[in-house]
């Protein structure tokens, strides 16, 4: 289940990173990935791969920053490939800045995936890690119901409308 909760928790801290950085940035504060949740799976996907990684790799700084970068980046792209093939919609385009790769990933975001990388496997998960291991089973199963449930319902309401704005529903 450990896999799992760090899929969740890093979906939710992502969300509060696009949040953060809207509000720096000027940008867009309603950045999400669910119709409900609070969560940018993107980034917890991204994370646990990265977390995947042989342990070799933990133990080079610099190879931790470029494969935990290169890793965080092939997830944001697939998620990018996936949104726009399957739910007919896009959530980013990077079009306009450098190193982009048909605007779903770039490469400025790819630098700052290297080095949330290094902050995610030196720091951040050595805390967490023993926390998300506590979680009861039955309660991760309720987790995993409400996740599933909300992303078949964020899926097929994407799909039908084709614009992210759908999911915007508490700012109506």
């Amino acid at each position: 289940m450990i896999w799992f909760w760090s899929f969740v928790t890093y979906s939710f801290i992502g969300f509060l990173l696009e949040v953060a950085f809207a509000k720096l940035s000027g940008g867009r504060a309603d950045r999400k990935g669910l119709l409900v949740l609070p969560l940018c799976p993107v980034y917890g996907a991204g994370a646990c791969l990265i977390l995947a990684l042989p342990g070799w790799v933990d133990e080079r700084p610099w190879a931790l920053f470029l494969l935990g970068g290169l890793t965080a980046t092939a997830a944001e792209y697939l998620a990018a490939l996936y949104h726009e093939k399957a739910l007919g919609v896009s959530f980013w385009d990077y079009g306009n800045l450098p190193g982009n790769v048909q605007g779903r990933v770039c490469l400025p975001f790819s630098l700052a995936w290297g080095v949330l990388s290094l902050g995610l496997v030196y720091w951040l998960h050595p805390l967490l890690a023993p926390w998300l291991a506590r979680i009861p089973a039955p309660v991760g199963w309720m987790m995993l119901a409400t996740l599933l449930t909300d992303g078949g319902l964020t899926a097929a309401l994407l799909r039908r409308q084709g614009d992210v704005s759908c999911l915007r529903w508490y700012s109506r």
